[in-house]
């Protein structure tokens, strides 16, 4: 029989949060380390949801000031889906 699993707050969060920004039940299920039916019967359980199709989330504020190079969100933007997914931004080496 297989062990039952002990689900922490944090990883209902990241359910709600990933599921809310519209990411698959394949993606959600990876991140956590389960099956793909585990996270769907969770997510079901604890109300995570897509958020209606017309949805729009709002846009960033035009007077915000730019990010820095290798800002995490932006470095995350960059590197998602990709083979650099998860790794830290490179620092630069200046060399003489």
């Amino acid at each position: 029989m297989p062990k039952k699993i002990e689900w922490t707050a944090a990883q209902d969060m990241q359910i709600k949060r990933m599921r809310a920004e519209g990411a698959t039940w394949d993606a959600i299920a990876a991140s956590l380390g389960v099956t793909r039916w585990t996270a769907i019967e969770r997510g079901r359980r604890i109300g995570a949801r897509q958020p209606p199709a017309d949805f729009v989330p709002p846009p960033d504020s035009l007077l915000r000031e730019p990010l820095p190079a290798g800002d995490p969100r932006s470095w995350d933007a960059l590197t998602r889906g990709t083979v650099l997914e998860g790794t830290p931004y490179p620092l630069p080496v200046f060399t003489r």
